[in-house]
């Protein structure tokens, strides 16, 4: 090998060497921030991400997530939605309504109408509501229906209204990754490039953690898990994407001998029942994620592939028992390399 090719190679080295350690400075001296609180009543939120000023965005992020459930919570009498709920018109007042409906018209047409936020009646019947109560009388449920639907609701950009003032809507199926939306492109407008928002188990994570220098990683519950011992089934890898999962494992409750669900289904007018555990569904924005998380649910997973086979632009992660009982999985291929199962 002659001299000058050695120095090519030493030289090629050398600038390789100099780049990695200036990126390992630049993961060194760009500070982690982090920081938690409460929203939507008991929900937990967490928010990390990296700023070379350590700038503390959280007094900003509460202020932002108290306007937010203005506009979105049922638990709340003057909210936005309460007020539409109500009422038979609307006019909007804040940024969030508009948005959410948009969606959830597109989500309600891709899913065709296993995504439909008009269900807030029967679950109110339920005992999964606001109202706290609950009422089991097929004739009562029947009647519910009569009620349920997206395509009773109408708007454009200033307004939402609908002909029968019993139709409610209840964007619960959604909000929660609306708010993570709402909290990441606040921090994006900000200039913060590499962050992680969760609220409530839903996700969005741009840029890298760059501590790592690699994907951030959330883990999917495994459909064993209570609201005391939670533990995982799969390690997710995300980047530049968000993540949704609904289950139910944790809202429900039982009465003689009967195991009701919190998902309700707009076809049916009951809990659901049917062996899927959980839907984990991935997208580019948080709020089409959770949306699609719960249709999901609804559908059940034979549903849920066909659809993903239909739709290939989708991912999801789904957990159900197969006939003979047992735990399986299904993964799209978009994501298989993403998920990692935990030993």
């Amino acid at each position: 090998m002659s001299l000058r090719y050695k120095n090519i190679i030493y030289s090629v080295i050398l600038i390789l060497a100099v780049f990695l350690v200036w990126k390992y400075r630049q993961s060194k001296q760009t500070p982690l921030v982090a920081f938690t609180g409460k929203t939507m009543g008991p929900i937990t939120y967490n928010v990390k991400y990296f700023d070379k000023d350590t700038r503390n965005f959280k007094p900003q992020v509460d202020s932002l997530l108290r306007i937010f459930n203005q506009s979105m919570s049922t638990y709340i009498p003057e909210s936005e939605i309460s007020q539409f709920n109500r009422d038979t018109a609307f006019q909007f007042g804040l940024p969030f309504f508009y948005a959410v409906l948009q969606n959830s018209r597109e989500l309600y047409g891709l899913t065709k109408g296993a995504f439909d936020p008009t269900v807030m009646p029967l679950v109110n019947a339920w005992g999964f509501g606001p109202e706290k109560r609950m009422k089991q009388d097929s004739s009562y449920i029947d009647s519910l229906r009569q009620i349920v639907g997206f395509d009773k609701i109408k708007f454009d950009g200033s307004m939402a209204w609908k002909e029968d003032p019993r139709v409610q809507l209840d964007f619960s199926a959604s909000a929660k990754g609306y708010g993570v939306d709402v909290v990441a492109d606040f921090l994006t407008e900000q200039g913060v490039e590499h962050l992680f928002v969760e609220i409530g188990g839903e996700v969005i994570a741009k840029g890298k953690n760059i501590q790592l220098n690699a994907p951030w990683r959330v883990g999917v519950l495994h459909p064993d898990s209570d609201e005391i011992n939670q533990f995982y089934i799969a390690i997710a890898s995300l980047e530049d994407r968000a993540m949704a999962t609904s289950g139910n494992y944790f809202n429900y409750y039982v009465v003689d001998g009967v195991k009701y669900s919190h998902t309700i289904s707009p076809f049916t007018g009951y809990p659901i029942i049917h062996p899927l555990l959980s839907a984990t569904v991935f997208a580019e924005d948080c709020m089409t994620a959770d949306g699609l998380a719960t249709a999901f649910m609804v559908m059940g997973h034979e549903k849920a592939i066909e659809m993903l086979n239909e739709n290939p632009n989708l991912d999801a992660y789904l957990i159900y028992t197969d006939a003979d009982g047992e735990l399986t999985t299904y993964a799209t291929a978009g994501i298989k390399d993403k998920i990692n199962p935990v030993k």
